[in-house]
């Protein structure tokens, strides 16, 4: 899956179009590269996110297409979040 929709999908950010934009502001990495939207993610990816006065580091559990928003936050693992 595109890191943009997986983004949206697990509602990390709330719109696609946003998570486009700050993939391509370069805020975005996985496992350790700058990443941009097309960037394929799967189970396993350390993804980190630097975004308004936030830094989130997460691990990406499961990809899915589509789920409701009671599940959404099962799709990754916070390692590490920190505001400034």
């Amino acid at each position: 899956m595109r890191l943009d929709k997986f983004l949206k999908v697990s509602r990390v950010i709330k719109r696609r179009t946003l998570a486009k934009e700050v993939c391509d502001r370069r805020q975005v990495s996985v496992n350790g590269r700058l990443a941009k939207a097309g960037t394929e993610i799967k189970p396993g990816d350390v993804l980190e996110l630097n975004f308004g006065h936030r830094a989130l580091k997460l691990e990406v559990v499961s990809v899915q297409g589509n789920v409701p928003a009671k599940l959404a936050a099962g799709l990754y693992k916070i390692i590490e979040d920190k505001t400034t």
